[in-house]
């Protein structure tokens, strides 16, 4: 069965010996780079292109055509070669297209010997790109897989091979475009190494009269985001309509970091349209105001029927203006929610809700992420539109995670024993999701509970046995914590100011550590606490983070004395709050917490994983 990739997504190679097949409607270069196991590609030798078809294990096109065959066997490259990118290029120096953005999206597919095709991978959402890697075959654990990249470079060929850290790559590429030109070819004879001469130029002959022309993609236009000015070829839109949303197309060195900022750009989106919608909506509403104090200053017009007239009118407009604003506000949400259908199930574990595929194929990551999801955020008028809040790791802050939320539906809670229960399953649930996403043995996890509060709640962590020891209890357990906790952070800190990292005792647990404290600030006292703010202030920078459960209001006997450690802290909560400030546009987000779903069990599954990753490590 053919695998059909979107960009960013990988699969298995059954075989080594492999036919890559392009086609690109319009007559393009076609070439291969040679990279070690970090991608960098050291020296013009280990590029396969026209002007060198033949490299070991790889064989490409002498020309540029419309059409290729490139001729892969991966057990006839070097021993030091990890990575195969196919890369495609426009040709200049002609008066064809100097972007790909303007031809129609580039089609690739992988075949094996006997014409089996096992994966294909259309190159959609182009614009200003001349140059572009479109497949990626590379080298995993002694076996080989392909990646769908469609990473372009609007500095065409110089910019990509730069890219790979070749040495005067701008000569290279020089070269390259100086030993062809865009023949008459549709397609390539890979027997032969010839061209099909009969073939016409399609630059020859101009586009027929009324041909239609491809309708405008989704252009958010955010910074960190390219601008599209082409839909994808493979799903045309419909007149007059955005075309398709595709996961990862954001920039990016990776497919995990193009999600994330594709992602923060929904954000930024969400944000600058609601703040469009509600300024109009206020505009109308000052413009009614004022309206209506101009007809009433005249006392004629407060008499008869010249008075509601002029309410009528004033309304009829103010609502015109509304209703405009509304559809705009519909038509980007539209937009948005298709994004958001298109990004959800692409994202991997540690970006997915626990109700994503992505966890039920779940391994133990052998590389931790560069971000982590701690729940969703959304606004009254975008329900049930929800933006992941992806936050960048190691975390700069600790959490705080708040056992005294106010601002909740009705009847959420039935008491404060339920929310504080549910607070401290919001910080199990997040601890389960850190110990998930990194390595084993890279992260750990412990807890001080001194009254035993959070037992129940605890069960998912204690009952797989990940914790790094048993949740410390009593005043006695608390200090010991801290006290290993504090030691901890100075030594490495030592460490790292001498230089000297790799001389901490035997006993140093190098793992980063994330410490839940349960029913703050109960069981501590002031020497407790002065070591708590000492590992929230300096832990996150040598690998200490914080949780804290807690209620504000259970710490007002302390007075100001805790103020600075609570402004440190990023607030969570166990239910729907509206208490993310956005300063950029002045919103009151929602958040929702990363909750597991009732019932079920992934928690539980994801953690047994954890913990036979951790007994093989030790």
């Amino acid at each position: 069965m053919t695998a059909e990739l979107v960009r960013g997504q990988n699969h298995p190679l059954p075989q080594v010996r492999l036919e890559i097949r392009i086609s690109a409607g319009v007559p393009v270069l076609a070439g291969a780079t040679l990279g070690d196991e970090n991608g960098t590609v050291r020296g013009p030798q280990r590029v396969a292109h026209p002007g060198a078809p033949t490299l070991p294990g790889v064989e490409v096109s002498g020309q540029a055509a419309a059409e290729h065959r490139l001729a892969v066997d991966l057990s006839a490259v070097p021993e030091a070669v990890h990575r195969v990118g196919v890369f495609l290029a426009l040709p200049i120096g002609t008066t064809g297209p100097l972007r790909f953005g303007a031809v129609p999206a580039p089609r690739t597919a992988v075949h094996g010997p006997d014409g089996t095709e096992i994966a294909r991978y259309t190159v959609s959402g182009l614009d200003t790109e001349a140059a572009l890697i479109a497949l990626e075959l590379y080298r995993r654990q002694g076996a080989w897989k392909i990646r769908a990249m469609g990473q372009g470079y609007a500095g065409g060929l110089p910019a990509l091979f730069a890219d790979q850290g070749l040495p005067e790559a701008g000569m290279l590429a020089a070269a390259i475009h100086g030993t062809t030109n865009p023949g008459p070819t549709a397609a390539y004879d890979h027997g032969t190494h010839r061209a099909n001469d009969t073939a016409r130029n399609p630059y020859d002959t101009p586009a027929p009269a009324g041909s239609p022309t491809l309708g405008g993609p989704i252009d958010y236009s955010h910074p960190r985001r390219p601008r599209h000015t082409a839909p994808p070829a493979a799903c045309p839109a419909a007149d007059g309509q955005p075309a398709p949303p595709v996961a990862g197309d954001a920039v990016g060195w990776s497919m995990e970091e193009r999600l994330y900022n594709q992602v923060w750009g929904m954000f930024e989106d969400l944000a600058r349209t609601m703040a469009a919608y509600r300024g109009a909506v206020d505009f109308a509403d000052t413009r009614q105001e004022r309206e209506l104090d101009q007809a009433l200053a005249d006392p004629r017009a407060r008499l008869g029927d010249g008075n509601a007239a002029a309410r009528e009118a004033a309304q009829n407009r103010r609502d015109q203006l509304a209703d405009q604003a509304r559809a705009v506000l519909d038509r980007d949400l539209a937009q948005l929610t298709a994004e958001s259908e298109v990004v959800e199930p692409a994202l991997p574990p540690a970006y997915a809700r626990w109700d994503s595929p992505a966890w039920h194929g779940y391994r133990v990551p052998t590389e931790p992420p560069m971000a982590l999801r701690l729940g969703d955020l959304h606004l009254p008028e975008s329900l049930p539109l929800r933006i992941p809040l992806l936050v960048r790791l190691p975390l700069e802050h600790g959490l705080w995670i708040d056992s005294g939320a106010t601002a909740m539906p009705e009847g959420s809670f039935a008491d404060s024993t339920a929310l504080r229960q549910a607070a401290m399953e919001t910080a199990v649930a997040l601890a389960a999701r850190l110990l998930a996403v990194h390595p084993a043995g890279e992260f750990a996890v412990r807890v001080i509970d001194p009254a035993g509060a959070g037992t129940r709640a605890l069960w998912p962590l204690t009952g797989a046995g990940v914790l790094a020891a048993p949740p410390a209890t009593g005043a006695a357990g608390v200090m010991d914590v801290l006290e290993r906790l504090t030691r901890r952070v100075d030594l490495v800190q030592m460490a790292v100011r001498g230089g000297a990292a790799g001389s901490l005792p035997d006993d140093v647990d190098t793992a980063r550590q994330l410490l839940i404290v349960n029913d703050f600030p109960h069981g501590f006292d002031d020497r407790a606490i002065t070591r708590l703010r000492y590992l929230a202030d300096e832990g996150p920078a040598v690998g200490v983070h914080l949780v804290l459960v807690a209620d504000r209001a259970d710490a007002a006997a302390y007075g100001p004395l805790l103020d600075p450690l609570w402004r440190s802290l990023m607030r969570l909560t166990p239910a729907p709050d509206e208490h993310f400030a956005d300063p950029w546009v002045g919103h009151a987000w929602t958040y929702e917490p990363a909750l597991v779903p009732v019932g079920s069990r992934i928690v539980e599954q994801v953690l047994a994983e954890v913990a036979a990753a951790l007994i093989k490590h030790k």
